[in-house]
């Protein structure tokens, strides 16, 4: 395929944005090759500025669970856009949608929308801190909770080491509050409570990884962190911007019977738009302003048109009871054909899949963790995302994104797909 017109376009755009792009991963950095700049979008496919038609496979990294453009949803915005575009004022559609979710997701009582799961991560740490009164948070290496200062930690030499900052304006003052676990890995949970007892306020977690690749939870890992929260005082905080209304009707939680003690959501609550949203029992949401002390505002939450958009599409998923398992089957039909190809040509590789999230490893260990997510050979990776681009298929330009999984997929997409795959690991 041809990309002349978005090599031209990316070229204009470095000249006025940084790195050509608004969010590092797009700009290719990882596999290299420019980045293909998307005119229209429909159902499981894109369109580019040179007239490529692409499969996708990242679908706006998640939201698209029912496919681009979907009907609904884009009526939805039209009708309330026609009405205003923000007022900064409370609206009913607020209450509706806020109304929908509390119904579908098990263990919260209300809800507040942000703008991105971002705000709402960093919204859930603050509302932690401020409920529980400590400071101190534990996340996992490889998990990724948007870019506050909080979260943009990298590991110090030992479990109970304080995590340093790896990207700079992030302060040590700020670093040294973050402490870093391994995912799936709850012995290195437990020194680091017990090395500062008393003082972690709450562990984040994506309950299902999906930026080092996709990476389920080891069985019981989730469940003894649930554990280890309740016997410490600890808040769990469950980030379920990418598997929020995406794996199950109530997430993560309702998957594998788990309960968080605040849950984040991202993506499809949107419907496509940005819009992030937090969320827990009364008891700990009322320590919100204007109720409680923790202070969190945002003059576009709540905007109409975001709200519009998230209402219908929590609204189409909760109404069609067999969306989740179609969901399953699609994911593990491209699962089996993928498996298949791969051993044909003797490729060393691993997938791991849950749900709709799927991801290819070029390794033949397991893949439970960053660590060996790291392992895997990206050399190998960049020829296997090329090879796909140039037959029409468009998977995450990394190799520690998944793949998410739309609706709209029809089983000769999925089949078009295991048939360019194939292709391609003949180059491989």
């Amino acid at each position: 395929m041809l990309y002349k017109r978005s090599s031209q376009l990316f070229a204009e755009a470095e000249k006025v944005i940084p790195g050509g792009v608004n969010s590092p991963v797009r700009a290719f950095k990882a596999v290299g090759g420019t980045p293909i700049f998307v005119k229209s979008a429909k159902g499981a496919y894109m369109y580019d500025e040179d007239g490529n038609r692409l499969i996708d496979y990242i679908n706006s990294w998640g939201p698209m669970v029912l496919g681009h453009a979907y009907e609904p949803v884009v009526n939805a915005v039209i009708e309330k856009a026609k009405l205003g575009t923000s007022f900064g004022m409370p609206t009913e559609l607020e209450t509706q949608i806020a109304a929908l979710a509390v119904a579908m997701v098990p263990n919260i009582d209300k809800i507040r929308f942000v703008n991105s799961g971002t705000e709402a991560c960093m919204s859930a740490v603050r509302l932690a801190r401020g409920f529980t009164k400590k400071d101190k948070i534990i996340k996992f290496a490889g998990c990724y909770h948007g870019h506050s200062d909080s979260f943009l930690i990298q590991a110090g030499s030992g479990a109970i080491t304080f995590g340093s900052p790896n990207s700079p304006g992030v302060t040590a003052g700020t670093a040294k509050d973050t402490l870093l676990a391994t995912y799936n890995d709850l012995d290195n949970v437990a020194a680091l409570i017990e090395a500062n007892k008393n003082e972690i306020a709450a562990i984040i977690v994506e309950p299902v990884a999906g930026n080092m690749g996709c990476i389920p939870p080891n069985k019981g890992f989730l469940e003894g962190l649930r554990q280890m929260c309740t016997d410490n005082g600890i808040l769990l905080i469950f980030d379920e911007v990418m598997t929020g209304f995406r794996l199950a009707r109530g997430g993560v939680q309702e998957l594998l019977n788990i309960k968080a003690d605040i849950v984040c959501f991202g993506k499809v609550i949107g419907g496509g738009l940005p819009v992030g949203a937090f969320a827990a029992r009364e008891e700990i949401m009322n320590y919100l302003a204007p109720l409680g002390p923790v202070y969190q505002a945002g003059t576009l939450s709540g905007n109409p048109l975001a709200m519009a958009a998230g209402l219908a599409m929590l609204q189409a998923l909760d109404s069609d009871p067999t969306i989740f398992k179609r969901l399953e089957e699609k994911t593990a039909y491209l699962h089996a054909g993928i498996d298949r190809v791969l051993k044909a040509h003797n490729i060393v590789f691993t997938i791991n899949r849950i749900g709709s999230m799927i991801s290819v490893h070029f390794d033949s260990n397991p893949v439970t963790d960053f660590k060996s997510a790291a392992k895997g050979d990206n050399e190998t990776f960049k020829k296997f995302f090329h090879g796909l681009l140039n037959e029409g298929v468009y998977i995450a330009p990394s190799a520690y994104e998944t793949w998410f999984i739309t609706d709209a997929l029809s089983y000769e997409d999925l089949d078009f797909t295991i048939a360019a795959i194939n292709k391609v690991a003949q180059t491989l």
